[in-house]
């Protein structure tokens, strides 16, 4: 009886230090960690399986490629189409990108950052409700290496004009390079 009871304390103790510890590391997608974020509403997805930090500094390094669509809007008449092309687009996020650009060093591995604009369909009788009527979009990074997802971002943009597309696109960046 006296062997047992301390193995029975140990046992407890690691269970009771284990649940603390994962409660300390659970990340919500919801939860705002830089500023920017805070702006419109933005969900993220980390994966912390993947060493993120290697990913970022492809970015540093000029080692990136870009892949990206926009969705226009169909049963409303868009005010995207007339105002934005997916060239626009990229060269808008080539400027941001350009600004975290710290050296040109040549890497085998590239950082794939394929990004789609959504312009909101507020036609779309699918709709949860009034609330999701009120963004003009949203745009929708994920950054993979090796075909594997290491960050996933989404964040809207309020202007149906697209004025602020390009620092939602800076926040998007700004928030995978802030992940250490």
């Amino acid at each position: 009886m006296n062997k047992i009871l301390p193995g029975i304390l140990i046992l407890v103790i690691l269970f009771v230090t284990f649940a603390v510890f994962e409660e300390v590391n659970k990340f919500d997608p919801k939860q705002k960690r830089l500023q920017c974020q805070e702006k419109t509403i933005t969900f993220e997805k980390i994966d912390f399986e993947h060493p993120i930090w290697e990913t970022n500094n492809l970015i540093e390094t000029n080692n990136f490629i870009i892949k990206s669509n926009i969705e226009y809007s169909k049963l409303m008449p868009s005010h995207l189409i007339n105002i934005l092309t997916v060239e626009q687009a990229d060269e808008t996020l080539n400027k941001v990108l350009n600004t975290y650009i710290k050296y040109d060093i040549p890497n085998d591995k590239k950082l794939l950052i394929d990004y789609y604009i959504y312009e909101n369909d507020k036609e779309d009788k699918g709709k949860k409700g009034p609330k999701s009527k009120l963004y003009a979009g949203y745009l929708l990074f994920e950054f993979k290496l090796d075909n594997k997802l290491v960050y996933k971002i989404q964040t809207d943009y309020m202007n149906i004009d697209a004025k602020d597309i390009e620092e939602r696109m800076d926040c998007a960046i700004k928030s995978f390079l802030s992940i250490k």
